[in-house]
């Protein structure tokens, strides 16, 4: 796939407004060992995210329903990720600060609806999930090891199908109209933190 066409697909797609610097995967390559490490975190931030959704939120069946799911298949790519790191001989270690989604964070709005404030949980981890997604077809396509290739293909069609479950339960609680409109005002947010940060091949994002 040529960049046009990986652009393409990045807005087709995912909906996000900016690809991803053709120049991250190459460094990320060289510094796998940093890119699993940071990996194994996200899994495990995208699944106690989800818990803390769940438990925030009690009172919303559908958000449980579609949730618990996702923190199972989270925590499960959490294994993987430490079983590829095991067969590598990397070790975990320390948790790393995630600035792509520090900024994101900063960006949520507050006050209004407790729907609005959902919204806004929502709409932050589908576009983590989204950005993810097209980080793990990159590397699924263009990096030389075969079995991670292969790895992050899988890893791929499973965090675009998270995607859309936040997206779909932001429709749940909110009218469509309004998350059309903040949908469209946080992607255009994520370009601009995507645009500015700088290209690192120790993180995912």
């Amino acid at each position: 796939m040529n960049t046009e066409q990986r652009n393409n697909a990045t807005k087709t797609m995912l909906g996000l407004k900016l690809p991803t610097d053709p120049r991250w995967v190459n460094v990320a390559e060289k510094n796998i060992g940093e890119i699993l490490i940071d990996h194994a975190y996200c899994e495990q931030k995208a699944a106690s995210s989800c818990i803390s959704l769940i438990i925030q939120y009690p009172e919303k069946e559908k958000l449980r329903e579609v949730l618990m799911p996702v923190v199972s298949e989270e925590w499960a790519h959490f294994r993987m990720v430490l079983k590829e790191m095991d067969a590598r001989g990397i070790e975990l270690g320390k948790q790393r600060r995630d600035e792509y989604v520090h900024q994101l964070y900063n960006s949520m709005r507050h006050g209004g609806s407790r729907d609005e404030q959902l919204g806004e949980r929502l709409f932050l981890n589908a576009l983590i999930e989204a950005r993810s997604c097209e980080r793990f077809r990159i590397l699924s396509q263009e990096i030389s090891d075969e079995s991670l290739r292969e790895f992050y293909h899988e890893l791929m069609i499973s965090e675009a199908g998270h995607y859309v479950n936040f997206i779909d339960l932001a429709k749940e609680y909110l009218s469509a109209q309004y998350v059309k409109t903040r949908w469209e005002e946080w992607l255009e947010t994520e370009a601009e933190v995507i645009k500015n940060l700088e290209v690192r091949g120790d993180r995912v994002h």
